[in-house]
């Protein structure tokens, strides 16, 4: 089955082409044996019955005037050859046909030759039993080679309306399925605007039906996720920073307590911002063509500020890639943090090309303890952190703010342990 269309409009297209082809081969059958074959078998009756007058004389003994067999001749333009003399004039180039022998043999009541030259016009050869060794040359001006060459063209016109009549029947049939398809993918990266049509089949029709409505729950769904965190997240910026308001007000010989409280607050109000980021890439952005090289040595040098030591390794081969700006800065400078929180060495961050050239990748390589490998795809869920390899800090949205961008450019975002050591955070950028 490896031939079989996996798609449907594929399969419906080819059980159409099929059926057609089939219903094809069963006319051309039911022509040959009902219209063309008893049609040659007429001619072929006719043809003998000429023969037979050509050797009246020889086979009844009927004495027939010089006269009339030149005018026999002349009208019907029905030669008699000798083996040479049917040699010269192009029986050499003919081709034996054994159902016209046997058909001809019947009629002259004994072993009689057919043979047929695909000249202008068709020349009909024919040994009778009557004088074998001569040959009876007898053209045939109604059946003219041009008259085959219409009916191929004829039958491969048709086959070809068929199969295109086909294929329109089956674009028009799976176009539905079709723009099904691509808004479920605007769907799975956070898009709701589209509203499909209902057209099509029946069974068409209550699937997109059923889809808009589920678009449309989704939709309510995501609005009011993010209606409630950003909420949560706003009224929890005036106590904190009522309580930062209290801390200043503290007597020096507080400082101590002070500082471990300023330093809670900043990090609640990171963990804030991190909450307002994720709700903030719920749906596709417009995407223009940006040095990708650029982006990221930018992000690079703002990262420096750490004192840590960030090396980057461009690739030159990289340059305009579509992507959203601000997003993809997002993007990097979480996994440069990432990489800073999580491990104590060097970060070294590149950009690459992938092996198939569809993608630009931006790849950051650090030294820590990695993340084991049961939890390399869990990690990437809101609030998942990879707790027994790399510490709990954070409020766990990093790694999911990172795919969630990256799903809205239609990439993916891959975690590799490297033999070396450490975690390899690698992101794909479609060109």
């Amino acid at each position: 089955m490896g031939m079989f269309p996996r798609s449907a409009f594929g399969q419906t297209v080819f059980l159409v082409a099929a059926l057609l082809l089939i219903n094809q081969i069963v006319s051309y059958i039911t022509v040959s044996f009902y219209v063309v074959k008893p049609t040659i078998e007429q001619v072929n009756l006719i043809l003998s019955k000429q023969v037979k007058t050509v050797f009246i004389e020889w086979e009844e003994g009927v004495e027939v005037s010089k006269e009339a067999s030149e005018k026999f001749f002349e009208i019907t333009g029905i030669e008699v050859m000798t083996q040479r003399q049917a040699m010269r004039e192009g029986l050499a180039e003919t081709r034996e046909y054994s159902m016209l022998s046997r058909s001809m043999s019947e009629q002259l009541n004994g072993s009689a030759r057919v043979r047929i030259s695909q000249t202008d016009p068709l020349v009909y050869w024919v040994e009778a039993p009557q004088a074998p060794g001569y040959w009876v040359r007898v053209p045939l001006t109604g059946l003219q080679e041009n008259n085959l060459e219409f009916l191929t063209f004829y039958l491969s016109s048709i086959g070809f309306l068929s199969v295109l009549g086909g294929w329109l029947f089956a674009r028009h049939l799976n176009r539905p399925l079709k723009a099904l398809q691509q808004a479920a993918v605007k769907v799975g990266v956070g898009d709701f605007s589209t509203k499909l049509e209902e057209q099509g089949s029946t069974e068409v029709i209550e699937v997109t039906r059923a889809f808009n409505q589920m678009s449309r729950g989704i939709a309510a769904l995501e609005n009011d996720r993010r209606l409630l965190m950003a909420g949560v997240s706003h009224d929890l910026r005036t106590p904190l920073t009522r309580i930062r308001l209290a801390t200043e007000m503290m007597s020096d010989d507080e400082d101590y307590l002070r500082e471990g409280i300023i330093h809670d607050i900043e990090d609640m109000n990171a963990i804030i911002d991190q909450f307002i980021e994720y709700l903030r890439h719920h749906k596709r952005e417009e995407l223009a063509l940006e040095d990708l090289n650029a982006i990221v040595n930018e992000v690079v040098e703002a990262e420096q500020k750490h004192h840590r030591q960030i090396s980057f390794k461009e690739n030159p081969s990289i340059s305009n890639v579509p992507v959203s700006t601000v997003a993809i800065k997002r993007v990097v400078t979480n996994m440069i943090e990432n990489a800073i929180r999580y491990s104590d060495g060097d970060i070294e961050v590149e950009t690459r090309m992938s092996s198939n050239k569809k993608f630009a990748m931006v790849v950051v390589n650090d030294q820590g303890p990695g993340i084991p490998e049961s939890e390399l795809e869990t990690v990437f869920e809101p609030f998942k952190q990879g707790d027994a390899a790399r510490g709990s800090e954070g409020s766990g949205l990093g790694l999911a703010i990172i795919k969630r961008i990256v799903d809205m450019h239609g990439g993916r975002v891959q975690l590799l342990n490297r033999p070396e050591g450490g975690l390899s955070a690698q992101i794909y950028l479609p060109l």
